[in-house]
């Protein structure tokens, strides 16, 4: 749910308490001024323009720098705010020195750039809905740009979600980990940044888990992050909370792994029984490198996974390791989660899984040939589970984008969602063995009542005859066509007449997946810009994108006997 909960201090406010503070900036070159301020509220407000290059922002305090980040200054036209805590840096005054890039000959005189008129200072931040397509049950941020899910995990009833943020801006930049909660999976409320970037470099993705043990020593229960610092080089770096994941404290022996290669990132630990030890896998180039460790801190190089094996179109990225049951059998398999940008099978990024065995030491794939893929939308990436989840399900959530053109999708409060929750296991078919990708349970609790036609916030259930074709549409012309063709078992959507599409020539696109069985029923999950396709029994999942100019209001199914309901919240 993404009405949140306005519990924090930057929250929805109808009326807010500002102060200008307009003056006229130093000037100290083509590129370069100065803008000194008494502090007066908690926020400074900052305008962004989303067309401009960025602006690298020092905010200087007593000679010293408190901070730093770029954001897309304003210089002509103000596209929405951002908030700059200023109290925090618990000083009456500050110094803001500020880099613009690019050429500025085009612009204008930059004494008169619109952003020394617009700042202003506030004691709230409003952040109530602007977006038209921004989802009512899937996660999102209240503001600014969201990409890949991290650290996430389970503890004393609650869903902890951290996730790449940049607070200045709604395009990829200062990458911070966010932090959402929930104890339904659905119901999200926002918490305050959990990791901020330091002198070793941005926060990229990782990983938490909560150490029962205490094999750490920094106490039982407590949760042990571990993240990518991206500076002049990617390292991995570690931190650890004994207050259920709401803040951390970085420890000093970071960075914990170092390497001479460029992409050396996403460490993914969890707790392995059959060693008695923690295993940590991470992303190096194009292959997945794995460490052992009896207390976190100290590691242990294993082996590597990737040699020839999957698709290598793209750099490796964002992996996970688990052991799962085979449907219906008494044995189980592990599973090596592999996401990949470019490389997906429609262009982009894309999930790729290897199926095989596991000691603790060495991953080796059953068919090391095939290339596998969890998700065959266009917007299913970053696929990562949540620790220490309850009655040993595994759980995934998705970053529902695309890098080809998850910048420039039509929104910009905000960018980007995470996928409905998804229960992970498998199946056999064929002679193989395949992940299957079911809907969590979570959103049957959300079920509503039936209606006649799709809401903007929908769940369509299909039962299956044989072959079927599914067309959600619109008053404008605009619609989505999905088609079941029993005898191939094989899946398709296309969007390529869903909506706008003006932003990105990669967005049109027909996706097409194998279903590992006979499908009798289809789960088809509509919120303001997505429709996610599920085999009722999980046995093929398809994420994707939409923005019509209107909801779709109309459906029409051939071949079946759809049932929708409304998604209550």
């Amino acid at each position: 749910m993404m009405t949140f909960k306005r519990t924090l201090v930057v929250l929805s406010s109808l009326l807010m308490t500002l102060t200008m503070a307009a003056q006229t900036p130093q000037v100290l070159g083509d590129n370069h001024a100065m803008w000194r301020m008494n502090v007066d509220r908690q926020y400074l407000l900052l305008p962004v323009q989303e067309k401009e290059e960025n602006a690298n922002v020092r905010v200087l305090v007593d000679n010293q720098q408190a901070q730093n980040f770029n954001l897309r200054l304003a210089v002509d036209k103000v596209d929405y705010y951002v908030p700059l805590d200023i109290r925090r840096f618990g000083a009456k005054k500050i110094l803001l020195d500020i880099n613009f890039h690019g050429d500025r000959r085009a612009t204008g005189a930059m004494k008169d750039f619109i952003c020394w008129r617009e700042m202003k200072q506030s004691d709230t931040f409003d952040t109530t809905n602007r977006e038209r397509f921004r989802p009512a049950y899937h996660h999102t941020p209240l503001y600014g740009w969201m990409n890949d899910p991290n650290g996430m995990f389970y503890k004393d009833g609650v869903y902890h979600l951290y996730y790449q943020f940049n607070p200045y801006g709604s395009m990829w930049e200062n990458m911070t980990w966010g932090h959402s909660t929930s104890r339904d999976l659905l119901h999200w409320e926002a918490q305050p940044i959990a990791i901020e970037p330091d002198a070793l470099g941005s926060i990229f993705s990782g990983s938490c888990v909560v150490d029962k043990n205490n094999t750490s020593g920094y106490g039982k229960n407590a949760v042990v992050a571990f993240y990518t610092s991206a500076g002049q080089s990617q390292v991995q770096s570690m931190a650890f909370s004994t207050d259920n994941g709401k803040t951390f404290r970085k420890v000093a022996e970071n960075p914990i792994l170092v390497s001479n290669l460029p992409d050396f990132r996403d460490p993914k630990a969890f707790w392995n029984p059959e060693i008695q030890k923690w295993n940590l896998i991470l992303a190096a180039g194009q292959e997945m490198r794995i460490y052992s460790s009896p207390n976190l801190r100290d590691w242990t190089y294993e082996s590597a996974f990737g040699e020839g094996v999957g698709c290598h179109d793209g750099v490796w990225e964002c992996p996970d390791l688990m052991k799962l049951q085979v449907r219906g059998t008494d044995r189980q398999k592990w599973m090596l989660i592999c996401n990949i940008n470019p490389g997906g099978p429609f262009g982009g990024s894309a999930t790729q899984y290897f199926i095989g065995d596991f000691d603790g030491h060495r991953f080796v794939a059953d068919k090391p040939v095939k290339t596998k893929w969890m998700d065959y939308g266009k917007d299913h990436y970053a696929t990562v589970t949540f620790d220490n989840a309850p009655d040993g399900r595994h759980i995934a959530l998705a970053w529902m984008s695309n890098w080809q053109y998850a910048n420039q999708v039509p929104t910009q409060q905000f960018r980007s969602a995470n996928s409905v929750p998804r229960d992970l296991d498998l199946v056999e078919y064929d002679g193989d063995i395949y992940c299957a990708v079911t809907p969590s349970k979570e959103l049957l609790q959300v079920r509503g009542k039936k209606v006649k036609r799709p809401t903007p916030a929908c769940e369509i259930v299909v039962d299956v005859k044989n072959d079927a074709e599914i067309v959600l549409s619109n008053t404008r012309g605009e619609q989505v066509t999905m088609k079941y063709d029993a005898d191939k078992h094989e899946f398709a959507m296309d969007r390529t007449k869903s909506g706008d599409a003006s932003f990105s020539e990669a967005f049109p696109v027909v996706t097409t997946t194998p279903v590992y069985g006979d499908m009798k029923q289809l789960r088809i999950f509509v919120d303001h810009c997505s429709v996610e396709a599920f085999d009722a029994e999980g046995r093929m999942a398809m994420t994707n994108l939409v923005f019509p100019s209107e909801p779709y209001n109309t459906l029409k199914v051939k071949g079946g006997k759809a049932t929708i309901y409304q998604v209550n919240l």
